[in-house]
């Protein structure tokens, strides 16, 4: 075999693509420049180089000194325009999305990982229905039902006077007004339905790399019903799963997105079909009317039958990632939805049925769904974290947040934050219709919502001061180690800075930052706390409204005076309370609309809880990584393929993750020509604790023996940012350098005559160890083969042949 061509350095310019992190930054911040050029991309996500640099390609002589800077924005996916503020009503669905990727890490109990994830699609199924159902409270039952069959109430409001039972006209019977106020809560379902369809066409419909001579194509065998729980079974070795970063379906959820679509929105219409033939049915039944009674009975069992379908459709099959899977299910499932509609549009021709002698009192027959919702979310948040423990025990470590049961305590607060918004809707609603009655105590014209609703307010007052305790700890605990680190600090900069003069001022606002950046490991255990108070109050809000019978009114009556006092305080507090969170919450929403400040303090919000796919709650906010990862590997893949050059993909806070995230998807012979600079990262303080399955101590340092070439920035004053906590050991080179000091001096100095600034999260850049790191990666880079030699590297390196080796 003849011998091989000495292997060259490429004499093209080295590339430094820059990713930015949460909250967004301008091409132009980015690159220093005022007059960007996009190179590649669209509005929405772009690559861009300063003008001088456009096709520095054709000239590296310029670049001898240093890389070609290049940016990628990706802000305008969660913070562009002002439709991002509605996705504020999802935020429930978001967060219950974020419990599916965090499960712990585990090797085997393959059917405990199955059972984990359809835990929480049934969990995410319950808040579509909760969603439905507060819809159908507020128009069923408040409006239509409870006002409109008020003439105290339906005469104060020209816009019920059609519908008001006094004036008996063709919609004075309660059947028919149902059905009119029905197609509101049928428009939500519509409307998200519309949305998530639409999001995943604008942001998440970009298919992974698959040119062989870029990035990996290949695809593991699917087991016959795989499922999202496919377990990472640590370093890589051949015939062994790949990691599920690494996998080529991960970031093309299409089958399983409209899937669960499917089911959500055929659920939602079912919730509505359900609240108004139970109410004709149960009226037919007292009347004695065969006929009728008949339909009903036999709409009830179709309703029935179709949602244990969707039961089935949302428990039978997850996330599919070993292979790319653009299929989508069959007939059946697809035509859920319309099959659904139909079905409510043969329960609102049942319910306008002409019944003379129907007359509405009370409430809404079904208030006792609320009550079954939530003890249904209980019992599986319950069972979650029984599986999430089990899970934990197979493969402990000291890093993961509450011993592996962070997903049930998010998806606990999901199931909350639920119960506040939709709670919060019916209260004001409510209360506004009422008009002289004490907001949440049933005074008025109507009875108002269910008395389940006026536990929770109940509880909010209780929940607040229970936080009250740990935050005043957490202020103590801060104060007392910013104290103990002013001599450290002071001893710190004394050792690096000739003639330092302490300055007990300087000294405590450094030490503060310090201390205050330490806060963010305590955020599990708050989390926990939370959570745990909200399941036991909860179960106590149920408890109440079922000693109560149900019956709208005080939330204690027929108590004790001193206990039904207590009660009604609380729950008065807790009705105001939840009014004011939904007014500030509308407030907030609306400002963000007009404000381009404020929509990026949300865009913040979705940066962190959107960049998973959409795997338990199709309605939840696009994922935005689905489109950014793809974009950063194509621009890898294709730049390294074209120019047989170096590069640094420089990624800061969430983009350190963004990065993270492409590299893992490149193939072997493309990494070794690309380094990591991760800084301010939160890869192993945030991901790694929250969600070691995908971040994890072992798939992280798999990552670090893949990429060769990493290195990792960090401060103690960063509250986000940490180190990674890899290498250093033996002959393997340490990731981390840190920390880093900020401020960059003490006092004033010769080279620093004015006071240097504390710049914990940003501007790392500013810091002179960042240009000799980026330089020393570049150099640790191993030689890279001209262009037309790429694939005798690739066999080189066994491409294709093991598990390791294949991305």
């Amino acid at each position: 075999m003849p011998p091989e061509p000495p292997v060259r350095r490429s004499d093209g310019a080295a590339l430094e693509l820059l990713v930015h992190g949460v909250g967004g930054a301008t091409a132009q911040e980015m690159l220093a420049d005022p007059y960007a050029v996009r190179i590649t991309g669209d509005e929405t996500a772009a690559i861009y180089r300063r003008p001088a640099d456009e096709e520095a390609e054709a000239h590296p002589e310029r670049y001898e000194d240093g890389p070609v800077p290049e940016a990628y924005c990706w802000s305008n996916l969660t913070s562009g325009n002002g439709t991002r503020a509605l996705w504020l009503l999802l935020l429930p669905f978001m967060v219950v999305n974020l419990a599916h990727w965090m499960r712990p890490a585990t090797n085997g109990l393959g059917r405990t990982q199955r059972l984990y994830g359809v835990l929480v699609r049934l969990l995410a199924l319950t808040l579509t229905v909760l969603l439905t159902a507060a819809a159908c409270e507020v128009a069923l039952d408040l409006v239509a039902w409870q006002c409109a069959g008020s003439a105290g109430c339906a005469d104060d409001r020209a816009w019920l006077g059609f519908l008001s039972a006094a004036r008996d006209g063709w919609w004075a019977q309660p059947g028919r007004r149902l059905a009119l106020a029905a197609l509101v809560p049928a428009a939500l379902v519509g409307l998200l339905w519309y949305l998530s369809n639409r999001t995943w066409s604008a942001y998440e419909a970009q298919r992974p790399p698959t040119d062989p001579t870029a990035v990996g194509s290949w695809s593991e065998p699917e087991a016959a019903g795989a499922d999202d729980t496919d377990a990472y079974e640590g370093p890589a070795e051949p015939a062994t799963v790949r990691p599920a970063l690494a996998r080529p379906g991960f970031w093309y959820g299409r089958r399983l997105v409209a899937r669960l679509r499917a089911a959500h929105t055929a659920a939602g219409f079912l919730t509505v079909a359900g609240a108004i033939t139970g109410a004709a049915a149960r009226h037919d039944r007292d009347a004695s009317s065969a006929v009728r009674e008949a339909i009903g009975w036999l709409l009830h069992s179709t309703l029935v039958v179709s949602g244990l379908v969707v039961l089935w459709v949302v428990c039978s099959r997850g996330r599919s990632e070993r292979r790319r899977d653009g299929t989508l299910d069959k007939a059946l499932i697809s035509r859920l939805p319309a099959g659904s509609l139909v079905l409510l549009g043969l329960a609102m021709v049942y319910a306008a049925w002409s019944r003379p002698d129907w007359v509405s009192s009370g409430t809404l027959p079904g208030a006792v769904t609320f009550s079954v919702l939530i003890l249904a979310q209980g019992v599986l948040v319950v069972a979650l974290a029984v599986a999430a423990f089990a899970l934990h025990r197979r493969a402990r470590h000291a890093r993961i947040a509450l011993y592996g049961l962070g997903g049930p305590a998010v998806a606990m607060l999901a199931c909350a934050l639920a119960g506040v918004m939709t709670g919060g809707v019916a209260q004001r609603v409510g209360d506004w219709l009422d008009g002289s009655g004490t907001p949440g105590m049933g005074e008025g014209s109507i009875p108002g919502p269910p008395v389940l609703l006026s536990w929770q307010a109940a509880v909010i007052p209780v929940l607040l001061v229970l936080l009250l305790l740990p935050v005043v700890l957490l202020a103590v605990r801060t104060v007392r180690t910013g104290r103990r680190l002013a001599p450290v600090v002071e001893a710190e900069y004394g050792s690096r800075e000739a003639r330092v003069t302490p300055d007990s001022v300087r000294t405590r606002r450094i030490a503060g930052a310090r201390a205050r950046a330490e806060l963010t490991d305590a955020a599990p255990w708050l989390v926990g706390l939370v959570s745990g108070a909200s399941l036991l109050l909860g179960t106590g809000a149920v408890l109440g409204a079922w000693l109560s019978g149900d019956v709208p009114g005080r939330a204690a009556e027929g108590e004790p005076a001193l206990i039904q006092s207590v009660a009604d305080t609380a729950q008065a507090l807790g009705s105001w309370l939840i009014g004011l969170g939904f007014i500030l919450f509308v407030t907030w929403g609306r400002r963000a609309y007009r404000d381009p400040s404020a929509r990026r303090t949300i865009g913040i919000l979705w940066d962190v809880g959107t960049f998973w796919p959409r795997a338990s709650h199709p309605f939840a906010p696009p994922c935005y990584a689905e489109r950014a990862v793809p974009d950063l590997t194509w621009r890898m893949a294709t730049w390294t393929a074209r120019t047989g050059g170096r590069l640094v993909i420089s990624g800061h806070s969430q983009g350190s993750v963004l990065a993270a995230a492409a590299v893992w998807q490149l193939r072997e012979g493309t990494r070794h020509q690309v380094a990591l600079l991760t800084y301010g990262s939160p890869l192993e303080r945030l991901y790694g604790r929250w969600f070691p399955a995908y971040f994890g101590a072992t798939p992280l340092g798999d990552l670090g023996r893949e990429v060769h070439c990493w290195r990792n920035l960090w401060r103690a004053t960063d509250p986000i940012g940490g180190p990674v906590r890899l290498g250093g050991q033996g002959d393997e080179p340490a990731v981390d350098h840190g920390p880093l000091k900020d401020p960059l001096a003490y006092g004033r100095t010769e080279r620093r005559p004015l006071p240097e600034p504390i710049l914990g999260h940003s501007d790392y850049q500013a810091d002179p160890g960042f240009a000799a790191e980026r330089a020393a990666l570049l150099d640790r880079l191993p030689p890279a083969l001209p262009a037309q030699r790429d694939g005798a590297a690739n066999q080189r390196h066994g491409h294709g042949r093991s598990g390791r080796s294949s991305a």
